[in-house]
């Protein structure tokens, strides 16, 4: 429940990258020995890790936010239901299973369900490695009795193909070059960790990844790089709500194209070693804005960033070239009174006044874009349903939110 009209004032922490997260928690399997990650985020999807770790007999303890992961019990479980069926990313223990222990069984993943995202790159590089892979009764069946490094052009950039890939290839035997890679922040942690664990791995945040083969992986320290989609999203509520708020431990590097389009509208932005201070203005202007992969404007923050050009004067267009049906906040950001006309890939939208309404998210950044609708509503309250996705990406969202002055609480059911 929101009540908005509120300006958003004070210091927010950026908890450990999502992303990350969940791609460094199942990498840690492929070590023999414990691995401790820092400033690890408080997350739904971090807990559906724990417990399938768990059930494939890893021991795992939690203490604020760090994890330690022991993966020495470690067995190649068969997991064609249960967890895997709630989070997208439970993809990644393909490749950590595989690299390990030459094999893996994993149902088809869940997660949001915004638009449907096939994992055929990660087969071609499986295969590549000299994996044989079968669907049976719902589940993926890899085995290999023997991985190969391979050459591997994807034919499309993508973050989780480009890590799976890596995880595979950092226990195969000789190089295998990954070309067409993704570059994104969180491709360059999972490259930092395994290195730490032994790996060798050189390029990653490049178009070409190259991974020299070990034959065993030990455990290591890793923290966490910050959350940059939790980061942005943040920036854009303090923009929305015309407050003044520092967003702290960031890598604003990691947040120049949001920065740069922040910039374009008016707001004013501040840039600090580990911090972005962002002060709102009376009015914005209007901006066209392209979701692409990184370094562009992140495909996750376009929901956020619908909700606030509502608040700029004249036509603003966002198009999506990563997923071209990432539109589901759009009926609900109808129902608050926004004006917005999709056409393909691409929003067409009018500055607006919104209203409260009874919204509902469909995903977690279709979410957090209801939220900043939310918070720029200064008459009623809005009721926004759905929270558990919100929650897969967002931690403490509620008391940051409220400590930064919003009148922001969860109903009891």
């Amino acid at each position: 429940m929101i009540a908005g009209g509120r300006p958003l004032r004070g210091t927010v922490p950026i908890s450990g990258a999502k992303n990350s997260a969940i791609a460094l928690i199942p990498a840690a399997i492929l070590a023999e020995s414990p691995v401790i990650l820092d400033n690890l985020p408080e997350l739904s999807d971090v807990n559906i890790y724990t417990e399938l770790l768990t059930e494939l007999g890893a021991v795992i303890e939690r203490q604020g936010d760090q994890m330690k992961i022991d993966p020495t019990s470690l067995r190649p479980v068969p997991m064609p239901n249960g967890n895997v069926k709630k989070l997208r990313a439970s993809y990644y223990m393909m490749g950590a299973l595989l690299g390990r222990f030459g094999e893996a069984v994993i149902g088809l993943p869940g997660g949001c369900n915004f638009e449907p995202r096939p994992i055929d790159q990660h087969i071609k590089g499986f295969e590549a490695l000299g994996a044989e892979i079968s669907n049976e009764y719902g589940a993926i069946h890899i085995r290999a009795k023997k991985l190969q490094g391979a050459k591997i052009y994807l034919d499309v950039v993508s973050v989780g193909a480009t890590i799976n890939i890596m995880l595979a290839a950092s226990r195969a035997k000789g190089a295998t070059i990954i070309e067409n890679a993704a570059k994104e922040p969180e491709i360059i942690d999972v490259a930092t960790l395994l290195n730490a664990m032994g790996a060798k791995i050189k390029g990653a945040g490049t178009e070409t990844i190259r991974v020299e083969g070990v034959d065993s992986l030990h455990g290591c320290r890793h923290s966490i790089i910050p959350d940059r989609i939790q980061a942005a999203t943040y920036m854009i509520a303090a923009a929305a709500t015309r407050g003044d708020v520092v967003v702290d431990n960031v890598i604003p590097k990691h947040l120049e194209a949001v920065t740069a389009k922040l910039q374009e509208m008016g707001v004013h932005i501040y840039e600090m070693d580990e911090s972005i201070r962002v002060v709102g203005q009376p009015e914005y202007e209007s901006v066209d804005v392209k979701a692409l992969v990184y370094p562009g404007f992140a495909t996750d923050i376009q929901s956020p960033m619908t909700s606030l050009l509502t608040q700029a004067r004249g036509t603003s267009m966002m198009t999506d070239y990563v997923y071209s049906n990432r539109y589901k906040h759009v009926p609900e950001l109808l129902r608050m009174g926004a004006r917005i006309k999709l056409e393909g890939r691409s929003a067409i939208i009018e500055g607006s006044k919104l209203s409260a309404a009874k919204v509902t998210a469909t995903d977690l950044r279709a979410g957090a874009a209801l939220v900043v609708a939310g918070l720029t509503v200064s008459n009623g309250v809005t009721e926004v349903n759905g929270v558990e996705y919100i929650d897969r990406g967002y931690d403490f969202l509620v008391d940051h939110l409220s400590r930064l002055g919003a009148e922001i609480w969860r109903e009891k059911l």
